[in-house]
């Protein structure tokens, strides 16, 4: 017999090592975890908080960023094309790291700087990327992020920070319509 329909459509997914959860966006009044890969609906945001429901109608606030979206499907034939974060700011940001720490590590290995000198000019710096074909993992200093981009999304991967309360804009997760010529 078929469950009756609760109009309950998951928006995403617990990571696959579980989540913590709370009664209100608050690190203070934690609540019960959730389960891994147990589906979700995202009903609401506050900066890095999100607020879920449960098939069963239980809710909860968790660390938004960490929830794995649902695919949806792909957006109706003659639709505009939506748009997503564009990688290229993010990679550029990277490049220059890796441009600075090159530098000042040429210079002390060419007698020219010494440790405290390289420590002063790298202090600061924060980069990470990691290529695999025609996939990217990103690290977004100003975030606090790892973001996964495949060429045609970007999602948040991984976050080193706690949630907050600040309204920022949430990683969109749509199709990404980049001009050819950029991909």
């Amino acid at each position: 017999m078929a469950a009756p329909d609760t109009g309950f459509v998951p928006t995403h997914v617990v990571p696959h090592d579980g989540l913590a959860a709370w009664e209100t966006p608050d690190v203070s009044r934690p609540t019960v975890p959730l389960d891994p890969l147990l589906p979700v609906q995202l009903t609401e945001r506050r900066g890095d908080w999100g607020r879920i429901v449960c098939h069963n109608g239980w809710s909860a606030w968790v660390d938004g960023r960490l929830l794995v979206p649902v695919p949806q499907s792909p957006p109706m034939a003659g639709a505009p094309p939506t748009r997503t974060t564009d990688p290229r700011p993010l990679l550029a940001r990277v490049k220059e790291s890796l441009g600075r720490y090159w530098l000042a590590m040429e210079d002390m290995a060419a007698g020219k700087a010494d440790g405290e000198t390289f420590r002063q000019r790298t202090r600061g710096l924060r980069a990470g990327m990691v290529i695999d074909g025609d996939a990217a993992w990103l690290y977004d200093a100003e975030q606090e992020r790892w973001v996964y981009c495949d060429g045609t999304r970007i999602d948040t991967y991984a976050v080193s920070s706690a949630p907050s309360a600040d309204e920022a804009p949430a990683t969109p997760t749509e199709i990404v319509d980049w001009p050819r010529e950029s991909r």
